[in-house]
């Protein structure tokens, strides 16, 4: 197993992994954004151990009017700097404001957004990346890249099959302790 350094790229997914996912419902405001317990804390960590952290989300609530993308990057704008001021970096954030139904190549499973991270960091080896995600759609993202994928779920003992992720986690805090982070 290899072990992470500064030529490795961590991918995180937003709702459900850095901040509180609303059900049924989305993060249209700075004031509806609240970060997981302990995300700031992990965030700074992988700042130290990957050379790269970018955040690919899809955002379909742009796509159904709730929100524009002003407001968006507006929320994107406070998140980045509140895990700066915590001592952690996000390089970038990309996001697919389509609706699922449109079947945008951005929208995760689709790879448009690793497409977009790998034109503004040509550095990045998807092979040499990680994945984090709480759905589905993200592992299957990762796994097209050929990925490491990391699978959140609260039930860390749930039946996920190994052909979508490689590992399961409660939480984004709990992956700084994994093993294949830690080797």
């Amino acid at each position: 197993m290899p072990a992470i350094d500064r030529s490795w790229t961590l991918f995180l997914d937003r709702d459900g992994v850095i901040n509180k996912k609303i059900e049924n419902d989305y993060v249209k405001k700075w004031s509806e954004f609240e970060f997981l317990p302990g995300v700031l804390d992990a965030i700074k960590y992988f700042s130290q151990l990957f050379g790269r952290i970018v955040v690919v989300t899809n955002q379909q609530g742009i796509g159904k009017g709730l929100y524009t993308h002003d407001e968006l990057k507006a929320i994107h704008f406070k998140m980045v700097e509140e895990i700066h001021r915590q001592g952690g970096k996000i390089d970038r954030v990309y996001y697919a404001p389509a609706l699922s139904s449109e079947n945008s190549i951005l929208r995760k499973p689709n790879t448009g957004m690793a497409k977009q991270a790998l034109e503004d960091f040509p550095e990045i080896v998807f092979n040499k990346s990680v994945m984090v995600g709480d759905s589905l759609s993200d592992m299957e993202f990762g796994k097209a890249l050929g990925m490491k994928t990391f699978y959140i779920s609260p039930n860390v003992h749930e039946n996920t099959s190994p052909q979508l992720c490689d590992y399961v986690v409660s939480s984004l805090t709990d992956l700084n302790a994994h093993p294949f982070i830690t080797l």
